[in-house]
């Protein structure tokens, strides 16, 4: 199988060939070469107390490139954090900030730690020593860290701190996904699941798909999943079913997502509550992904759906909210089939550009109202989806993830050779 940066460098080659016309053979071949490979991988020994005892950590930051602007991307903590995994999820993230035209290049940083058993202080303690190693790289105009994978607002404030403490100046603009008392942005907690939701339905606008006749499936019940269901029913698509790690519950015509949260809070686990509940069946992972609906919204694990178990999809949209839920293979099977894959650095950009508008927040010291975010991310996804369907209809692109790519890779080369990165 190939490694996380293999199959970005996949998605690169493919992608640069509908560029041809666009730029010379010699800036696709420079712009390549620059791209293929990260601008700097930071790699820090972080010395730690867990649980009272002194800890040696890796830590890593990755900067994949920064024509369009700062880095920008989150800090994970888990046990499967590696280098070519952060090298990787950079570089994709450079594409993400560039498909929806935001001043930012792509970084990614994570802690090797599961962090499952550690106390709070423990957490604490890693995320000052993060921040003390790494406070030479990042900042509000340098790189801007975010929350991902096991850490959140709590572990950016902590982080800010350790960092205004080491710099010795106010700066909240070197972290994002802040608590609002800090300087977080109101609408960012459901920012990903709504921009997601934004993206869909321009699809769904520019097909004339009308939302009571268009049935959907989730896969992932958590900040994503929760989101994204809460907006679509409101806008009356109809979501038959949502999963946990344990499975999923079902519904004939409509699930009640007020009631699915307060099964899930007093169960724990979708395969507990659908023994005390009348009103949903029960259905396993592998069944969700089989069900006859018209949109499946994987929003969970990466490789949700491989060449393994993509001939059991039915679904005609498939609609990426986790980060790459299809594996390139199972890609390839789906497209064959004509299914319409509307891909993750579209759909789950809405959280990177509610990060973006707390940061402008930030520099300007001006805060906006959760109407006014909306309004200005509703404008962000429907004019990158809006953008991205012209691209893929005149250069005649066959996917929405070469399409979205093509777009993306098109304003970082533009940007590297107005720069001068490129040669003569």
């Amino acid at each position: 199988m190939n490694s996380p940066f293999d199959s970005y460098l996949t998605q690169l080659e493919s992608s640069l060939k509908f560029l041809k016309e666009d730029f010379s053979e010699n800036d696709i071949e420079a712009a390549k070469k620059i791209l293929s490979r990260p601008d700097r991988v930071i790699e820090k020994i972080l010395k730690v107390k867990l649980g009272g005892t002194e800890t040696k950590l890796i830590a890593y930051r990755s900067q994949h490139n920064n024509a369009l602007g700062p880095y920008k991307g989150g800090i994970r903590f888990h046990q499967n954090v590696s280098k070519d995994e952060v090298k990787a999820l950079s570089a994709w993230m450079s594409v993400k900030c560039s498909v929806v035209e935001l001043p930012y290049g792509g970084a990614k940083g994570g802690v090797v730690i599961d962090p499952k058993n550690l106390t709070e202080s423990d957490i604490e303690n890693i995320c000052r020593a993060f921040s003390r190693e790494m406070h030479d790289y990042i900042g509000e105009k340098v790189d801007i860290p975010a929350p991902d994978v096991n850490t959140g607002e709590q572990e950016m404030a902590w982080m800010l701190d350790e960092y205004e403490k080491v710099t010795g100046f106010k700066s909240p603009g070197a972290f994002t996904g802040k608590p609002l008392v800090l300087g977080g942005s109101k609408g960012r907690t459901e920012a990903t699941g709504l921009g997601g939701f934004y993206v869909f339905d321009a699809y769904a606008k520019s097909r004339n798909i009308i939302p009571s006749k268009t049935t959907i499936v989730v896969q992932g019940f958590g900040n994503v999943g929760y989101w994204f269901c809460y907006f679509a029913l409101k806008a009356g698509y109809k979501v038959l079913a949502i999963s946990d790690s344990s499975g999923a519950l079902v519904h004939k015509t409509c699930v009640d997502i007020d009631e699915v949260s307060e099964l899930k809070s007093k169960y724990r686990s979708f395969l507990e509550a659908s023994k005390h509940t009348n009103k949903y069946s029960f259905a396993t992972n592998d069944e969700l992904l089989a069900m006859n609906v018209d949109v499946l919204a994987p929003a969970a694990l990466e490789n949700a759906i491989t060449g393994k178990n993509a001939n059991f999809v039915k679904a005609k949209i498939i609609l990426e909210l986790a980060n790459g839920p299809v594996s390139p293979d199972a890609e390839t099977k789906l497209l064959s089939k004509g299914v319409e894959i509307l891909p993750d650095v579209l759909c789950n950009a809405g959280g990177v550009t509610v990060s973006y508008f707390e940061w402008s927040q930030n520099i300007s010291g001006y805060y906006w109202s959760k109407s006014q975010v909306y309004k200005r991310l509703s404008k962000k996804m429907f004019g990158a989806f809006d953008k991205i369907a012209k691209l893929k209809a005149l250069k005649n692109i066959s996917s929405y993830r070469q399409a979205a790519y093509a777009f993306s890779l098109a304003r970082i080369i533009s940007a590297m050779k107005f720069r001068g990165w490129l040669g003569k």
